[in-house]
């Protein structure tokens, strides 16, 4: 598309309209503040999980010789950018943020065409987030503190920390905006330049960011988008001039990234890749706030959350009293599945045949291993709609017990002591988060001590927050997003000495 012309005010803000929208998708690379085609020749297609019928398959796939271009221009940004006051960066993400929820329904609808998340619940939600998020980092940007220490041995150390230089984002499918303003803001704000490789399943509310990025005011080559496949998140994870990347997704594809990284320049990585998250109801909680949390923490985003509480565990004394109110609960949240444009639905599809041949393959060999208590099929006859889904009586080493589904597929088991379930808990090798739900609080310090997970919620489960830290254990990934985690991850310590006594 080029550039759209736009003009700058005096306070450098661009008076560019925002063109994108459902007959005007964008498809181009984003670099050094401009809309252009990418030198590779191979495309993106992508469908309407709705329907499944095609949206697009001409969007641009960014190749090498694209990606040493953001580059190049990256590091011609970094200079000056580095050197650009604090106010002026807060400035710049402020309207950003502003930006962001000026055009929050077209940029919703963008995701929607091919996520298929709900308008009434996700498609605002994520923008308000994203918006969130930008401010949230935007108030760090002279707030970052570094270190000194005494100066009794006459030696004054000075601790600084110092932006990295380009830095890249690599964001998922289920929440691309949220995503992308968990690694660009804490890299803007800490004075790095950044390049945003969106999803190829979601890709255009993130390319169409480029466009807001430009009318905010911000430097070209600050902030730069390439649309691509697996193979351009490898040429990102493998430059020897990107200094960090951070990684959003699958433990498989984090593996690769971390492989690429340490083969290249041992660039700094940060992943989050997922889980298998357990409630743990016990026999003296609050039954209805545990359903519910329990009922969200599985159908929300069609259980398309890397956090999703798919195992839940329950004491023996109300077991049957929970499957009771559980089963109702998803039976009743079955019903809002539908057309993610009405206003009614509160359930959209899966995001594509893909991923609905996948959840519906652990559906049919879940009946095998344990007893279905409700859903288990797909809805409809067109489009990548499933019913949510309960599994009981599950053993523990089964692979719906201990496989990332993705999908609205729970398994409900109960336990009896507190020392079993700490053991089941653990019995994963993932650990981003668990909620535990009780009234003795004693109890769930107590457990949330003893369960290893980066993550735990007491009495709510399947939730984050932006001024506390979000990542998980063992293989659930490394680092962390959020707070002021993730400014330690885009900046390295630089310690100054100084002779006092020469």
């Amino acid at each position: 598309m080029g550039s759209l012309g736009a003009s700058n005010g005096a306070n450098g803000v661009s008076e560019e309209p925002f063109l994108w929208d459902r007959s005007n998708l964008p498809k181009q690379l984003f670099i050094n503040n401009e809309h252009v085609d990418s030198k590779n020749t191979k495309k993106l297609k992508v469908h309407n999980p709705k329907d499944g019928s095609l949206v697009a398959d001409d969007i641009a796939v960014a190749g090498e010789d694209d990606v040493d271009a953001a580059v190049d221009a990256a590091e011609a940004a970094f200079p000056a950018w580095r050197k650009t006051s604090a106010s002026q960066r807060r400035r710049l993400m402020l309207k950003l943020a502003d930006l962001l929820e000026e055009h929050g329904d077209a940029l919703a609808e963008l995701t929607r065409i091919t996520l298929g998340n709900p308008a009434a619940s996700m498609s605002i939600f994520e923008i308000k987030y994203t918006a969130e998020a930008f401010r949230y980092f935007a108030g760090w940007t002279d707030k970052f503190p570094g270190e000194t220490y005494p100066q009794d041995d006459g030696f004054l150390k000075i601790v600084r920390n110092e932006p990295l230089g380009v830095t890249a984002g690599i964001t998922p499918w289920n929440c691309p905006l949220i995503f992308m303003g968990l690694k660009a803001g804490p890299a803007l704000a800490t004075a790095n330049c950044f390049i945003l490789k969106p999803t190829e399943k979601t890709p255009f509310a993130s390319i169409a960011i480029g466009t807001l990025v430009r009318m905010a005011g911000f430097p070209p080559g600050v902030f730069q988008v390439l649309p691509g496949d697996g193979s351009t998140g490898a040429l990102l994870a493998s430059h020897m001039r990107i200094r960090k990347v951070s990684l959003t997704g699958s433990l498989t594809t984090g593996r690769k990234i971390q492989e690429l990284a340490a083969r290249s320049n041992l660039k700094r990585v940060t992943l989050e890749l997922g889980g298998k998250s357990p409630a743990v109801i016990f026999d003296d909680c609050n039954l209805e706030n545990a359903i519910t949390w329990c009922v969200n923490g599985i159908c929300g985003m069609t259980g398309q959350m890397c956090y999703a509480a798919s195992r839940v565990y329950v004491q023996e004394g109300i077991y049957d009293k929970f499957v009771e109110g559980y089963k109702k609960a998803i039976e009743e949240r079955s019903k809002s599945i539908g057309d993610p444009e009405e206003k009614g639905t509160m359930m959209g599809p899966l995001v594509d045949k893909i991923q609905h041949e996948r959840v519906m393959g652990f559906m049919d060999r879940g009946l095998s291993q344990g007893t279905l208590l409700t859903g288990g099929s797909r809805v409809g006859d067109k489009g990548f709609f499933v019913q949510p889904t309960i599994f009981t009586n599950v053993a523990e080493d089964a692979e719906i017990c201990k496989e990332e589904i993705f999908g609205p597929v729970a398994v409900l088991n109960s336990f009896k002591t507190e020392e079993e379930i700490i053991a089941k808990a653990n019995d994963s090798n993932f650990g981003l988060m668990v909620g535990v739900f009780t009234q003795d609080i004693t109890r769930a310090i107590r457990v949330s001590t003893e369960i290893d997970s980066g993550m735990v919620g007491i009495n709510c489960v399947s939730i984050t927050f932006l001024v506390a830290p979000f990542g998980g254990s063992k293989e659930s990934g490394m680092g962390r997003e959020n707070a002021i985690n993730a400014l330690r991850m885009y900046t390295e310590p630089k310690t100054v000495m100084v002779n006092l006594t020469y």
